[in-house]
Parts: structure tokens; sequence; C-alpha cells
């Protein structure tokens, strides 16, 4: 005698994310009683970094679950289930579906607001559903970039924070807290702020092959490297991974205290912060030394 087993779809979920920061799912294949849509924080290990939302019908053999702008989600990266009831031991990824994210183009938050949240439900690289979650409060967002020989300018938008009395723009050196350069930024009453940051004192006096510099906003009298800081990046959009989507042109760094070929360009981290990149040719030993 032969068995035989019945073997489902994984769940698949279509999404519409909202621009205050909600999203909706639909799910598909797991139309069972009591099922929950289930949020977990990848690497937490909390009760915090679970997030259980319940799935109710929707017609045409879907079930709903709503997560509202309203409800906190801590920032990092939470991938999808659906489980039944309160056991894990049946948790099912979510297989992404439709993903309507249209409103969170060109998104614009009230200036005025101390928080800035945004989620967007994204497919990982084995296919499976997960949400991008930021909470910056302030936030210093990045918009246009313009290139100069040696140097870029940034426009942003500040929220959650007003101009105060000066602000400087912190380049930190990663791995070297030390490390700081400083150039003054410009903050309008309306929020929008502009800053030029010049690639040459980024090179000098340092023989390393690869140098990141992350980019701050700080109160131009705090000890250079000890404020807090806003942390510059890029969130208000659609784009979950900006690192291998937005490329900036790689531009020489030439200057008197330049002693061998280095670039410099912009990029986005897996954060989609801001930072800027320095690569210095490896320096060839003289003749007769090895």
């Amino acid at each position: 005698m032969t068995s035989t087993s019945t073997r489902t779809e994984p769940p698949r979920a279509d999404c519409i994310a909202d621009s205050a920061g909600g999203i909706t799912f639909d799910i598909v294949g797991d139309a069972s009683p009591g099922a929950v849509l289930v949020l977990r924080r990848r690497g937490g290990k909390t009760a915090a970094d679970v997030m259980r939302l319940p799935l109710t019908p929707a017609g045409e053999g879907r079930l709903r679950a709503v997560l509202p702008s309203t409800v906190e989600l801590p920032e990092g990266r939470w991938d999808a289930f659906t489980t039944h009831g309160d056991e894990d031991a049946g948790e099912q990824r979510i297989e992404p579906g439709i993903r309507d994210l249209r409103s969170l183009v060109d998104r614009a938050p009230d200036p005025g607001r101390a928080q800035v949240a945004v989620r967007i439900p994204y497919p990982t690289l084995d296919g499976k559903l997960a949400v991008r979650s930021w909470l910056r409060a302030p936030h210093a967002e990045a918009g246009t970039l313009t290139f100069a020989p040696g140097a870029m300018t940034l426009e942003g938008r500040l929220y959650g924070a007003g101009p105060g009395g000066g602000a400087v723009v912190e380049a930190r050196l990663r791995g070297a807290k030390k490390d700081v350069y400083r150039a003054p930024v410009t903050v309008r009453d309306d929020g929008t702020f502009t800053f030029t940051l010049a690639y040459e004192p980024l090179a000098e006096g340092r023989g390393d092959e690869q140098r990141l510099w992350d980019l701050w906003l700080c109160p131009a009298d705090a000890e250079p490297g000890q404020a807090a800081g806003i942390r510059v990046g890029r969130i208000l959009d659609d784009v979950w991974d900006k690192k291998g989507v937005f490329r900036y042109p790689v531009r020489p760094v030439e200057g008197p205290k330049v002693t061998r070929p280095t670039t410099a360009y912009p990029y986005f981290t897996v954060d989609n912060d801001l930072s800027v990149r320095l690569d210095t040719a490896k320096q060839e030993p003289e003749q007769g030394q090895k």
C-alpha cells in the first residue's frame, strides 16, 4: 500500500503600501481558520522582534492583514510568515505577489513631525516576502547630488528638527572614531539644507587603500565626533535597497596633500544611508625593496 500526501502551494501576499507608512497584505494559499501573519525581525531574539497581525476573510479565498501606520515597527528587516493561532511550529514563509508601492514615490511627510516611519515590502534574494522598516527621529533626507572637480554638493530636507543655531556635516571615518572632517551646512527655515563636501581632506595623510566616510549632520558648537548627530540617508521613496541601484560618478581626488592616485564617490549603504568611499592606488615598493 502506498500513501499520498497533499502538497499545498506556499502562501503568497499582494501588498499595498500607503504614504503614511501602513501596509495591507492580501494572502492566498492559507485560508485556515485562525491564521495569523507574523513579521519577525531578522536577528531579533526578544518579544519586541515579533509582530503578529490577525488575518480576516477578504473574499475570493483571500485573507487580509493590516499593519497600520500608527503601530510602531522598529527599524530593521522583517521576514513574513503565516501561522495558526499562537503556535509558531507551523510557520510558512510568504512569497511576494503584486506590490503596489506607488504612494511611496516622491513621498513628502510633514517636516514638523518628530518621527519619520517608512515600511517597504520587498522580495528577498531567495524569493520570499520581507518588510524593510526605518524609524528615524529626526531624519535628514538626502536629495539631489551634484558634482564639481574634487567635491560633491548635496541638497536635502530635515524632518523633526529645526535649523537651530548652526549645523555642520561631519564625515566620520568608519572604524576610527577620532577621524572627523567638518564642512558648513546651510539650513533654511523651510527645513531644506545644503552642503558641499571636498574630497581632498578625506584623503589627506592616509595610506589606506580604501576609506569609508559616513555622513552626519551635527550642531556646529558640538565637539567633533562627539554629537549624536543625524545620519544622512534616503528612505522616502519605493527603493528598499539603493546600494546596487544608485550609482554616482567616480572622480579623481587631486591636491597638494594627495600623494598617490586616489578616487572618490558617494554611495548608499545597505541601510540606505549616505557615505563616501575613497580608493587609493597601492604603493609600489621602491626598486630593490621587497
